[in-house]
């Protein structure tokens, strides 16, 4: 591939979304050339089964600007912003969906905000949206609140697939599992703290249908509790576990103190009292001094690996153009 700078490039994961990729592929082409930019179009080919590789091979012929990668089997979108992220040249880098449900009309828009406003992110808000209200639109709103609360990032659409970045932004992130849903959050912790937000048209799916199920409600919470951890702790392990451990432990100690003292004075005035394994309290002062140990262990432990562990995810791709 050719590494010269361009000003604009394009990431475009996909799973089986053949259907729809000339004419995404053809509308790109056409705004971007009329705003006169060099640019490349990325497409990630998540292990499809039909024959969205071909499309992309035939668009290939047509448009040089395209470019494509393909998995050997699906690893999520996640992997595939990943990939596409790493190859990307342009100066400032978008992400689209292939299911023509984004407007690439926007990207004009989208690259000044970037370039003139130097905004370090741009996220659509698709504030009108053609999904359905009950299984999309209203969990999407609640869950959109939950996040703007605990990581104080003012979007509306956390999630939209629609979004425009300095390249050094997708360039100092790493994103596995589930995270594509909070990169705002990962950039953030990155440092890169000026993030924007522009209203954006949605259109109504054309071909295909949704590739998300209902997982994503369980995937979701989860992936929001880990990259909040993470973005607090994720260098600096001991701080939360050796706390914890030391304050559970101190806790324990303190009862086991008491027990031990209160038996002493009991004996030395001549009252006739339960032993100290007959109690209860026993126990649980006991079950607290082992469960600090083990979670200032598991600070200990966390440090290390975090100092020493190269925690890189590695992708089989199949092909490239």
């Amino acid at each position: 591939m050719n590494n010269e700078k361009l000003d604009i490039s394009i990431v475009i994961p996909l799973l089986n979304e053949a259907e729809s990729l000339i004419e995404l592929s053809e509308w790109i082409v056409k705004v971007i050339e009329k705003d006169k930019k060099s640019f490349e179009i990325i497409f990630i080919d998540d292990g499809s089964t039909d024959n969205s590789w071909q499309v992309i091979e035939s668009l290939k012929e047509k448009f040089p600007q395209i470019k494509g990668i393909k998995f050997r089997r699906n690893y999520g979108k996640s992997a595939a912003l990943q990939v596409g992220f790493e190859a990307t040249l342009g100066e400032v880098v978008f992400t689209m969906d292939a299911d023509l449900q984004d407007n690439p009309e926007e990207i004009p828009e989208l690259y000044k905000m970037i370039v003139e406003q130097d905004f370090d992110l741009v996220s659509g808000w698709k504030k009108v949206r053609h999904d359905p209200v009950f299984s999309k639109n209203i969990p999407s709103k609640f869950y959109n609140f939950i996040v703007r609360k605990m990581t104080r990032i003012k979007l509306h659409d956390m999630n939209c697939g629609l979004k425009a970045y300095k390249s050094r932004v997708v360039k100092s992130i790493e994103i596995y599992g589930d995270m594509h849903r909070f990169i705002p959050v990962l950039a953030k912790w990155a440092g890169f703290k000026k993030i924007g937000e522009k209203v954006v048209k949605h259109q109504e799916r054309k071909y295909g249908h949704t590739k998300f199920g209902l997982e994503r409600f369980i995937r979701g919470p989860l992936d929001l509790m880990s990259i909040m951890f993470i973005s607090k702790f994720g260098k600096r392990p001991m701080h939360f576990f050796g706390v914890l451990g030391t304050m559970v432990f101190l806790i324990g100690f303190a009862l086991s103190m008491y027990l031990g003292i209160h038996k002493l004075v009991a004996v030395n005035q001549g009252i006739r009292i339960e032993r100290i394994t007959q109690n209860p309290y026993f126990y649980l002062a006991l079950l607290s001094m082992v469960i600090g140990t083990l979670l200032f262990l598991t600070g200990f432990l966390g440090e290390l690996i975090a100092r020493s562990a190269n925690d890189r995810n590695v992708y089989l791709i199949d092909k490239k153009i």
